[in-house]
């Protein structure tokens, strides 16, 4: 990562993605955009338990919709599902428990709850940034088996049931860290050089926007999107980030604020009237790129990208084949 990228970022950072950074962009949001009704539909949010997870759920809860909280951990799943039908009075809110560091328990979550609910929107929020090099039980670095393969494998799965409704889409929650990462297939799972967990979480965030635009390409009865929350104040951040986390708490978003757009782009109307593909901050569709840094990947290296994952994801696969 450049100087130059780094100081951009930053800058753009303490300008756009902080509380008053939302609180500007809110003035010119349309209040009738998230007066939707969304009872009957069903919403998969991975990392459902907590943050802005747990916040994009409720809001859906209180519009009416059904909702799958997708959680590894089953105790505070339970807890995150007893105060968001207390909070809301739907009780259509369900838990599922779900490693999204395990390809193959994926691939069997999918087949199975394809075969007991429909779905209408998957939200991708899950993720993981683990700051030391750590391999899960099948060998994969846990970051990238997270927040890339992991993505890329239940998205790849919920297709088939997404693409038999009306109005389905897929919303990918990402980082504005990728902004300073080019994408780097030589080397996925980060074998090589110093290991740095905030730059392989961005690196995995530039390989979720990549994912999303080709999706968009080859699947246009579902509506794709990808977004930046901002900086907000999470568990995970005060976690995964706590040096950041102390320098910005007084300026970081709520946990609402950070999932505002997130509901926006499953939700509204107003959003599918923008092309599929496109990455999102604020309810708006911003660039992919900081202004003069060299990020762009080429389409060759975005079909690696697309090969590779298939490749370990078919190594996970049920022995019966994929849908």
């Amino acid at each position: 990562m450049s100087l130059y990228r780094n100081t951009v970022w930053f800058l753009k950072g303490l300008r756009e993605y902080t509380k008053s950074g939302y609180e500007a962009a809110a003035k010119h949001f349309v209040a009738e955009d998230l007066e939707v009704d969304v009872t009957g539909k069903h919403y998969m949010i991975t990392g459902a338990n907590s943050g802005i997870g747990k916040a994009v759920a409720t809001i859906i809860a209180k519009k009416g919709g059904s909702v799958h909280l997708v959680c590894r951990n089953h105790e505070r799943a339970e807890e995150a599902k007893k105060e968001i039908i207390d909070g809301t009075g739907n009780q259509n809110v369900w838990v599922h428990l779900l490693d999204m560091s395990n390809p193959k328990q994926i691939w069997e979550f999918a087949e199975k709850f394809k075969t007991e609910n429909k779905l209408n929107v998957l939200i991708n929020n899950a993720g993981c940034m683990v700051n030391k090099r750590e391999l899960t039980d099948d060998g994969l670095e846990k970051n990238f088996a997270t927040n890339t393969l992991g993505t890329y494998i239940l998205t790849k799965a919920m297709l088939p049931a997404l693409e038999k409704e009306e109005d389905a889409r897929v919303v990918n929650v990402s980082s504005g860290g990728m902004l300073v990462q080019k994408l780097n297939v030589s080397d996925l799972q980060c074998e090589n050089g110093t290991f740095d967990g905030t730059m392989v979480y961005a690196q995995n965030k530039r390989q979720q926007v990549i994912l999303t635009e080709l999706w968009a390409k080859a699947h246009p009865k579902v509506h794709f999107s990808v977004m930046h929350p901002g900086w907000a104040d999470t568990p995970a951040v005060r976690s995964s980030m706590p040096d950041f986390y102390e320098k910005m708490k007084n300026r970081l978003r709520t946990e609402d604020q950070g999932a505002d757009t997130v509901v926006w782009l499953a939700i509204s109307p107003a959003a599918t009237q923008q092309p599929s593909g496109l990455f999102f901050q604020d309810r708006k569709p911003v660039s992919t790129h900081l202004p003069l840094a060299s990020t762009r990947s080429s389409p060759a290296d975005e079909e690696e990208l697309l090969r590779n994952l298939e490749e370990l994801s078919q190594k996970f696969a049920p022995a019966t084949g994929t849908p």
